[in-house]
């Protein structure tokens, strides 16, 4: 038996790839409680976007879709020093987005989703963040949002290959 790879497809598998193997590198050595800021960045490079908590503590965005089916958090507390590495694509994040939440919120919880759609038709735009690939099919996760940014609802779909 054969199999016949697409470039393109063979391509996005090796993007994939070159991602988890460099983001495993980069995070063993990412110690929370000894990794300064500076370590963090030298070895993170700039996070796509930074929330700062009531206590001073910062919240690093390291997203790594559309490729990749993880989202990183790395907490920087108000000493400097990374206190936390999440992986914020979970079930059970999933789980915690409700309608009435705000696209603010889903965001910090989820990081920047892979995709961003809008239907006119519906007046919804919709957020979504491939979740797994398995048996020759891609999944993901949506939230759905009104026009003022609320969430009204999530759903989950797939599609064929990676």
């Amino acid at each position: 038996m054969s199999i016949k790879l697409l470039p393109g497809v063979l391509l996005s598998g090796l993007v994939a790839l070159a991602f988890s193997a460099c983001d495993a590198d980069k995070l063993s050595k990412l110690k929370p409680g000894i990794t300064s800021v500076d370590e963090v960045r030298q070895l993170m490079g700039e996070p796509s976007m930074e929330w700062v908590e009531a206590d001073g503590a910062r919240v690093w965005e390291y997203p790594r879709t559309p490729q990749g089916i993880v989202n990183y958090m790395l907490v920087i507390g108000s000493d400097k020093v990374l206190r936390e590495v999440r992986q914020v694509l979970t079930e059970e994040n999933f789980a915690k987005v409700r309608p009435g939440m705000s696209s603010d919120e889903v965001r910090y919880l989820l990081g920047r989703p892979a995709h961003e759609l809008y239907f006119s038709l519906k007046q919804e735009k919709v957020w979504d963040w491939k979740t797994k690939v398995e048996a020759g099919m891609t999944w993901y996760f949506n939230v759905h949002f009104n026009n003022a940014g609320v969430v009204t609802r999530t759903s989950t779909n797939f599609t064929p290959g990676p």
